[in-house]
């Protein structure tokens, strides 16, 4: 059942997006003005570093029949592994039913994960490499964990929060791979550009400007949807931000507790995905597919006592994203953000909690032996190991 729901997903997006989704076709276009010999950054909306041009090149010499299809399926597959790598953190089976129901209400109960397959954004990058970085980091292994988090900041800097995880846990080697992998593509990529300055002189003004009017329309960062409320654009931005340093300071407490050398799964997960949501609530945009980076690392720990996804405030994050759901007065597409800033909100101040409240999952997990440096066994491989 799985499989046909996520096939039909890929068929019908395909043939209904002739060109592999709005978001994928922005990044198809820069790599062909590169190829014409114009600026990739021209277009203002092509939010990514040098090396995306790069990476999309092969998209953009596929014929468009194939792309259609290609990409969505590439979307549907990136999304469907980010979730493997987020159970095995847990140690959870991939062929449980767990596994299987939990991906299936994904796709079928999680709005964002249909958004994102249509449109084709390059999100999926970052839905895998921070499960697959975060894994890593489980097992002992901060410079591949580095590498990981490294590769997918040079296609774009959505990860590039989680750079102080590194930091947290003075992983120095680890945290040299994350920052000069994209360093080095960047610049390498950028000198082959006429524009090799474009990201900075144009893209960078823009993200912080925010001031694109059919970008504010889906933006659900507080910054942008209070200020759509009346509330004058400075005082929204500062609310933002108080929020953004009040889930850093979260995070920072997260990985502080537990013991120094300690990194359960809960503690790792938790203190990563409060570093991308304190990023989501200040950043200029940020969408509703951005949750798809996050929310699986979330569910996928559902089963261990003490997470925040046993919350029901969690749950009651979801609920605006719902396929169907919806609420007076918000139904039009462009105030869609208003859904997407509750939920994000919501999911922000539940992770915050579970981060600050004592006797958290973190050191839980450590006394049932699910990850500790030097073991890097699960919990279910110490009972069979005992066994």
């Amino acid at each position: 059942m799985l499989g046909v729901v996520l096939v039909a997903a890929v068929v019908r997006v395909g043939l209904r997006v002739p060109d592999g989704g709005m978001d994928n076709a922005i990044v198809v276009r820069a790599a062909e003005a590169w190829l014409d010999g114009r600026s990739p950054y021209a277009d203002r909306h092509f939010l990514y570093l040098p090396g995306a041009v790069l990476a999309a090149l092969p998209q953009a010499l596929l014929p468009v029949d194939v792309v259609r299809f290609l990409v969505p399926a590439g979307v549907t597959a990136g999304l469907v592994g980010g979730w493997a790598c987020a159970l095995r953190i847990y140690g959870v089976p991939l062929r449980s039913r767990f596994a299987v129901y939990g991906l299936l209400g994904l796709a079928l109960g999680f709005a964002p994960f249909g958004h994102l397959v249509e449109l084709g954004n390059w999100t999926v990058g970052s839905a895998l490499a921070l499960p697959l970085a975060l894994l890593l980091v489980c097992r002992g292994r901060w410079v591949g964990a580095g590498l990981v988090v490294g590769a997918a900041v040079a296609v774009k800097p959505l990860l590039a929060p989680v750079v102080l995880l590194f930091v947290f846990a003075r992983r120095w080697r680890g945290l040299g791979a994350a920052v000069g992998v994209p360093a080095l593509v960047s610049v390498a990529a950028a000198l082959a550009m006429p524009d090799p300055a474009g990201f900075f002189t144009r893209t960078l003004p823009f993200l912080l400007r925010g001031e694109d009017s059919f970008v504010r329309l889906y933006e659900a960062s507080p910054s942008a949807v209070l200020a759509r409320l009346g509330v004058p654009q400075a005082g929204a931005t500062l609310l933002a931000g108080c929020a953004a340093l009040a889930g850093l300071w979260c995070a920072w407490r997260r990985w502080g507790r537990g013991g120094e050398e300690g990194a359960a799964p809960a503690r790792v997960v938790e203190c990563a995905v409060m570093l991308m949501l304190s990023a989501f609530l200040v950043s200029r945009p940020s969408y509703d597919h951005y949750l798809l980076v996050v929310l699986p690392l979330l569910l996928a720990g559902v089963l261990t006592p003490g997470v925040a996804a046993r919350s029901p405030w969690f749950w009651v994050a979801l609920v605006p994203q719902v396929p169907g759901f919806t609420w007076p007065w918000l139904e039009p597409g462009t105030r869609r953000a208003f859904k997407d800033a509750v939920t994000l909100c919501v999911l922000a101040g539940t992770v915050g909690w579970a981060c600050v409240a004592g006797g958290g999952a973190g050191e839980q997990g450590e006394r049932r032996g699910l990850t500790v440096p030097g073991g890097r066994r699960t919990g279910a491989e110490e009972a069979a190991r005992s066994r």
